[in-house]
């Protein structure tokens, strides 16, 4: 899928899991709906690092363009390493590594060990970079015209809000993990949510998503996961822009409102 409706999805998926918790009488605080939302809708977009091309790739200027450049790179290096004789030949690493369910936990637990280890300075970077990410996908006609310095601007002032109101006593720091020395550490599971929604949405599209590698499935490594062909579409078409996306934004309102308790 497209950057907007993967940053619609991971945000819907988020405001789901709000709902969840309320249904079963484990309300979050609303800084931790708000701020999980906004992680989660930016880490839909990080598994296009492997990209070139992708939203994410212009979201940070010169160093995402050289990150994405690196990592499809290394993306490759693996696919051509671990592939068996099954798996097609490919001539870059995109939708390999970064989308798969290994990639997704293992950046989830390193933002949750660096929130930990790190501080408030690290948290508050963990924020400003999905939160840019945030602006790029569900703002992104307006980001598309704006210069990237007020979209940083943006993500900065409203990472530093947003920490500011996690850190009142009740309102979320340590939100499902409450002993001490714990706080945020819940901040990876959004973000690896936000990754394996992405990696959904594109298992719906006609390439489908390797998202169970390195578990085989018949002879491939690298099994390219997705319902049945005729039921999948082409990333960006009618099919994403008129019924994807407006469900998505249905979703989320019923599971914000569901979260929050006014339904």
């Amino acid at each position: 899928m497209m950057g907007p409706a993967h940053s619609l999805s991971g945000a819907a998926a988020w405001l789901g899991v709000g709902a969840a918790a309320a249904a079963a009488g484990h309300t979050m605080p609303w800084p931790v709906l708000v701020v999980g939302a906004l992680i989660c809708a930016g880490a839909a977009l990080a598994p296009d690092l492997d990209h070139k091309s992708a939203t994410i790739s212009r979201a940070f200027g010169p160093i995402s363009k050289t990150l994405c450049e690196i990592v499809d790179k290394l993306s490759f290096a693996v696919y051509k390493a671990t592939k068996s004789k099954a798996d097609p030949r490919r001539t870059g690493g995109h939708r390999t590594l970064t989308h798969t369910w290994l990639w997704a936990v293992l950046v989830g637990a390193g933002c949750s060990a660096a929130a930990i280890f790190g501080g408030r300075w690290a948290v508050l970077a963990i924020l400003f970079v999905h939160l840019v990410l945030a602006v790029e996908g569900l703002l992104w006609r307006a980001a598309r015209v704006s210069s990237d310095i007020l979209v940083w601007l943006l993500g900065a002032t409203s990472a530093w809000i947003l920490a500011g109101a996690l850190d009142q006593p009740g309102h979320g720091a340590n939100w499902l993990f409450d002993a001490p020395g714990q706080e945020y550490l819940w901040l990876g599971l959004p973000i690896v949510l936000g990754a394996l929604v992405h990696d959904i949405g594109d298992a719906l599209t006609v390439s489908g998503c390797p998202v169970l590698w390195p578990i085989p499935i018949g002879r491939k490594r690298w099994y390219p996961i997705g319902p049945p062909k005729a039921m999948r579409f082409r990333a960006g078409s009618w099919v994403e822009m008129k019924v994807l996306m407006p469900a998505f934004m249905v979703l989320g309102g019923v599971g914000a409102a569901a979260a929050l308790n006014f339904i």
